[in-house]
């Protein structure tokens, strides 16, 4: 019989998650997990490091290029944006990635034996093919990344649910069907969004931010459903597109 699935939010429950759980899938559509799917779709390693602060001397100790803030003003430097690794034109081999949601979780997960993922809306159905495949008898667990607050709580965001159910719902259809209620809650939200959530996607609290911030294509390549196939495992503590 196929292991359960479940959902869990942010670094909490990354940190608490039940013993049995052999894989997680990490989902932070904008924008940790689209531009690592995308930097990996190059052929990028990608070292996940949870803030600015000493990053730089994190990648020279890693022979990484870091990923620099997002700048409206230089739109030719590689960052967290996902369309400028796609418009990178001479992309590195090894790059860092900053990111107090996503990035924080997967330096959290990784090395601790369990297989680490990471999934968008463009590749949502790819991992859970490659789960069904490499996993189908492991206990799953879908880590919504959400957002944070000033004081540094999780602030739940949608295209992160939606992001976890279009998951959990790819998985469902591949003959899982021991969903946690909260899974369950997660497939049908994204059932319901499915349909126009590229449009709806730029008027999530997230897509208006990066709107206003000047990132607009940044949403639109996040909101590209299905639109990859690459799978992003985590190798030890980096991410390389699995085999």
């Amino acid at each position: 019989m196929s292991g359960r699935a479940l959902l869990d939010w942010g670094a909490a429950g990354a940190r608490h998650l039940p013993r049995d759980v052999g894989v997680t899938v990490v989902v932070d559509v904008l924008s940790f997990t689209t531009t690592v799917g995308i930097a990996c779709e190059r052929g990028m390693t990608v070292l996940p490091y949870h803030e600015y602060e000493n990053a730089q001397r994190f990648a020279d100790e890693h022979d990484a290029v870091l990923a620099r803030r997002r700048d409206r003003h230089d739109r030719s430097a590689i960052s967290l944006s996902p369309d400028s690794v796609r418009r990178c034109v001479d992309p590195p081999a090894r790059l860092v990635l900053p990111s107090p949601n996503g990035s924080t979780i997967s330096q959290l997960l990784g090395g601790g034996g369990r297989a680490v993922i990471a999934a968008s809306l463009r590749n949502a159905d790819a991992v859970a093919a490659h789960v069904h495949r490499d996993h189908p008898d492991t206990v799953v667990a879908v880590i919504a990344a959400g957002e944070r607050w000033e004081d540094g709580s999780l602030r739940p965001a949608v295209e992160a649910l939606w992001g976890a159910g279009a998951v959990l719902d790819a998985l469902a259809r591949r003959g899982r069907p021991d969903l946690s209620p909260e899974a369950l809650a997660a497939v049908h939200a994204w059932r319901g969004a499915a349909a126009d959530a590229s449009r709806t996607l730029h008027d999530t609290v997230t897509g208006r931010e990066l709107d206003a911030l000047g990132f607009p294509d940044d949403v639109r390549v996040a909101g590209e459903i299905g639109a990859s196939t690459v799978v992003p495992v985590m190798d030890g503590d980096v991410y390389r597109a699995a085999r």
